[in-house]
């Protein structure tokens, strides 16, 4: 008759070979000879995780634990709490490990993984500390520790902590794109925009354009800012609308180097630019084939302050109201919504969740700030959200009946504020001089800078942050008191 151990090897053996059920059936045996074999169980564990049975694989490692506490059945556990995404499990056990094995570095990055998926950012750093002095060369653990400092706003330690990780993976693209975004967030454009080149949409952007044009959209005349007087060059849009607003005001720089300048823009974006004169010669939104699109060089929009060497404040290019809505349709808003004497406010609570959630604000939200006498509000919600509308009363649903970013624009044009998230509407705002006060999660993009007190890309854009992870009561406290303060300046200078 087998012993326990040799079943137990008997196990593993197949286990290893990938027999997970014959070797279930060995550590069953085992079991049944030894009921209180902490090893045995762990290893069902482990093979109930590897056939994606994540309830009996913690129900096993729980055993395993309670019958030995050992720190590598403990990391089989966390292991197992992870995947079932029992965050406050491992949190729970946080002392006894810390009291057991205070210098285990899996176990104390588990507990600082822990922390970071509930959100108890203060204590994640202080794990992600305590893991780096036993393991310093942890690319994982700094990296998730320079998105930590990010969210935290501590962007300098982010950045120490980015640079880290590139000394660890000198050649990983993701971790050049996200060093980026924090150099970017403290100013340092000089290095950030040369790293930023790494970011994926570029990549797609160019994939896109080399397979609609592989004869002409070629690696080797891609514009890398040498002299095309002479030439034509293709700019095509990459990202969201809100950075395309945003970087559109590189085209008239782009134009001075070049002959003939073709932009290629989502559909609902090319009326506007139709509209606008940003140095474009001929503005693209469909497909046109290949032997009627004639170019020389081409780039994305994203490259362009890179390319054209912008340095320091020149990166921000702030040609305040660079945009402009088309005054007949502005007057045609003007007569069908806003002929009234009121503070007319437009506002929007969501863009495009696909990118982030965190940026999502609750449309009741801005009921506290609708309850403000002789204020107008205006919905210029679209598509997703939209929805949202019937929990807000006396609010214009404007957002319904717009069909592309030019009419956004001449609705835009007729409001005294403009309240939102930040999304593609605070830039066409701020692009066309228009005040927009920006509601920001506590995660603040890279484009805001640590100091929101002001805007560097738009003169009229005020910024408000959470105090708070998901709280979004403090923030509109701030913003209503704003608000009353202006409506009393207003009456003191009429």
């Amino acid at each position: 008759m087998p012993t326990t151990e040799d079943l137990i090897q008997l196990g593993f053996s197949l286990h290893q070979n990938g027999k997970l059920e014959e070797a279930e059936n060995a550590y069953q045996e085992a079991l049944a000879q030894d009921k209180n074999n902490a090893e045995v169980y762990n290893l069902i564990g482990v093979l109930k995780l590897q056939q994606n049975d994540v309830i009996s694989a913690v129900h096993m490692a729980e055993l395993a634990v309670e019958k030995n506490p050992n720190a590598y059945f403990y990391e089989t556990l966390f292991q197992t709490y992870i995947r079932a995404g029992l965050y406050k499990q491992i949190i729970r056990r946080e002392e006894e490990v810390m009291k057991k094995f205070p210098e285990d570095f899996s176990l104390l990055f588990n507990l600082a993984l822990a922390h970071k998926n509930m959100r108890n950012i203060p204590e994640a750093i202080k794990y992600y500390d305590k893991a780096l002095r036993i393991n310093p060369a942890s690319y994982d653990a700094w990296f998730n520790l320079s998105h930590l400092y990010s969210v935290e706003g501590e962007t300098k330690n982010a950045v120490s902590a980015l640079k880290i990780c590139k000394k660890l993976k000198p050649h990983d693209k993701d971790t050049a794109y996200f060093l980026s975004l924090a150099l970017m967030r403290i100013k340092d454009y000089n290095q950030g925009l040369k790293l930023f080149e790494n970011r994926l949409c570029k990549e797609t952007a160019f994939a896109l354009q080399n397979k609609s044009y592989p004869n002409k959209a070629r690696l080797d005349n891609f514009w890398k800012g040498e002299n095309i007087k002479n030439k034509t060059l293709l700019v095509y849009y990459e990202a969201g609308f809100g950075d395309v607003i945003m970087f559109s005001r590189y085209l008239t720089l782009a134009k001075q180097k070049c002959k003939k300048l073709i932009f290629l823009c989502q559909k609902p974006l090319s009326p506007l630019f139709r509209e606008n004169n940003l140095g474009i010669d001929e503005i693209v939104d469909t497909y046109v084939p290949e032997n009627q699109l004639d170019f020389d060089y081409h780039i994305p929009l994203l490259s362009l302050p890179y390319v054209l060497k912008l340095k320091g404040d020149k990166v921000f290019f702030r040609s305040e109201g660079y945009l402009h809505a088309d005054n007949k349709i502005a007057e045609e808003y003007k007569k069908k919504y806003f002929e009234n004497d009121k503070l007319k406010i437009g506002i929007k609570w969501q863009g495009n969740t696909y990118y982030d959630q965190d940026r999502v604000i609750p449309a009741k939200s801005f009921i506290p700030l609708m309850n403000v006498e002789n204020t107008q509000f205006y919905s210029f919600q679209t598509f997703e959200g939209s929805e949202d509308i019937k929990e807000l009363d006396n609010i214009i649903d404007i957002g319904k009946n717009l069909l592309d970013f030019s009419q956004t624009a001449a609705a835009l044009s007729n409001l005294h504020l403009v309240i939102c998230n930040d999304t593609s509407l605070a830039h066409l705002a701020g692009a066309m001089g228009i005040p927009c006060w920006i509601i920001l999660p506590y995660e603040v993009n890279w484009r805001w800078h640590t100091d929101l007190n002001v805007c560097d890309w738009y003169d009229s854009v005020r910024l408000f942050r959470q105090h708070q992870l998901n709280n979004w009561i403090s923030v509109f406290d701030d913003v209503k008191k704003s608000m009353l303060q202006c409506i009393e300046q207003t009456k003191k200078t009429n």
